[in-house]
């Protein structure tokens, strides 16, 4: 009796480790709190530069938390936004409806303790001749550390989507070249979708979902959907490290996850193991889908570290798909790990079979208030639909036309610690199933004579 008295109380000693005063999991911890208690930067025009502007804001020094008194589409004009001061909190969740979208651009993020929420960026070919240059990604960190990119919509990348980039062998040792490339990036609720494949890349095809580079560390995919790229869901490369946990992968082309240490790339360096923990994550194929396709494919030469548990891949048809494959006859070897490489302290880890049905209501920017892309690539993931593309006139009028509108942000309303509405309604918060329809889908749902 008293060693069962015992064992319980072990039991919850560890609970109450776990579990804060409200009685609900702990949370994992965070990598940064961004702009957090910095002055409030407002971004009063549409304009890509100038007074008032979201570049502009981003370039300004010290901490500081950028909010929007405007809404609508920030045209770039093939140029890339680019942060390098530190200490930022954008957050896009504060706009008015329908909120902002930052189209024919990126963003690439240079600096260091970066929040990103609730943007949408829909970079696109723009009308740029096959093999042109124009290459941008979505979204790329570049030697940046301790960034949360969040509830972000990401579409139409002429590279990746989203990214963790930087130099491989900046530095003497392992420790210092993880030290000077992208390290504590964490992705979550993001959707990355429709990366164009053969458009004005250098390299011909180029349909890429996120490439987490060699030496990257500490990098986390949480709880976003990767839908219709060719590959890389991610493309995890030598030496890198990354969680990825329920993350829904629809319809991609060649490879799913995949694992590769190039030799090419690492000729006159020691090889370094990279590592992979992937928990309840779900692989389904669709129309553009190779049969047989891998949820984890190992290419190259280097040695992957793996821990899996709960993941699930199944073609189009709800077939299974296999766990594992490889392409390359080299001497790579999967090591299976007895236990998670990462710590999945906090996270609240879905089942695979409830991941779809959650993350699609999660994902992307203002789920409260989406955009009609967002809910078309949406929507058709739920019915199995939809196709790789190659240019974003193939799903539709193109870049979005969208009315700017505006509100002025009073702090007062806001939690300036979480960026989240006191009363608890977002501007243009809607009710209910956001369904985009026609006129005449429209009448059919209001019934006859309404």
């Amino acid at each position: 009796m008293r060693d069962w008295r015992l064992a319980i109380a072990a039991i919850l000693l560890v609970l109450q480790a776990l579990v804060g005063s409200s009685g609900a999991l702990a949370a994992p911890p965070e990598v940064t709190r961004g702009g957090a208690g910095g002055r409030i930067i407002r971004v009063t025009t549409l304009a890509k530069d100038g007074p008032g502007s979201l570049k502009e804001a981003v370039e300004a020094k010290g901490p500081r938390i950028v909010v929007f008194e405007v809404a609508g589409a920030i045209d770039l004009g093939r140029e890339t936004l680019t942060i390098t001061e530190p200490y930022l909190t954008i957050a896009g969740q504060t706009a008015p409806s329908p909120g902002v979208t930052i189209i024919r651009g990126g963003i690439d993020l240079k600096g260091h303790d970066v929040i990103i929420s609730h943007l949408r960026v829909m970079t696109g070919a723009d009308g740029q001749p096959h093999y042109s240059g124009w290459e941008a990604d979505a979204f790329s960190t570049v030697a940046a550390h301790h960034v949360i990119v969040e509830h972000c919509s990401f579409l139409w990348a002429l590279d990746e989507n989203m990214s963790a980039s930087g130099p491989r062998f900046n530095g003497a040792t392992v420790e210092e070249w993880r030290r000077n490339t992208s390290h504590d990036i964490v992705f979550r609720n993001n959707l990355a979708a429709e990366g164009l494949a053969f458009a004005s890349h250098p390299k011909g095809e180029h349909s890429k979902g996120s490439l987490i580079h060699d030496n990257a560390t500490g990098i986390v995919f949480y709880r976003n959907v990767f839908a219709h790229n060719v590959e890389r869901a991610p493309l995890v490369k030598g030496g890198a490290q990354v969680l990825m946990i329920n993350n829904l992968i629809y319809n991609p082309g060649h490879r799913a996850v995949h694992y590769n240490l190039m030799n090419l790339e690492w000729t006159g360096h020691d090889y370094v193991t990279g590592e992979i923990t992937a928990v309840g994550n779900v692989l389904r194929g669709g129309n553009d889908t190779d049969p047989g396709l891998p949820f984890l494919a190992l290419g190259g030469d280097g040695d992957l570290a793996y821990y899996g548990r709960d993941n699930r891949a199944v073609d189009r048809f709800g077939q299974p798909l296999p766990m594992f494959g490889r392409y390359g006859e080299t001497r790579a070897r999967l090591l299976p790990a007895k236990a998670p490489l990462a710590s999945l302290a906090g996270y609240d880890i879905l089942p695979s079979g409830a991941v779809e049905t959650s993350v699609l209501q999660t994902v992307g920017a203002r789920p409260w208030d989406r955009a009609p892309d967002d809910i078309r690539v949406l929507f058709f993931v739920a019915e199995g639909r939809g196709d790789i593309i190659d240019d974003e006139h193939e799903v539709g009028p193109g870049y979005p036309v969208i009315k700017e509108t505006r509100a002025a942000f009073d702090p007062a309303a806001w939690d300036l610690a979480t960026m989240t509405p006191k009363a608890g309604a977002y501007p243009g918060e809607k009710a209910g199933a956001q369904e985009k329809l026609s006129p005449r889908d429209l009448g059919s749902r209001q019934g006859a004579g309404q």
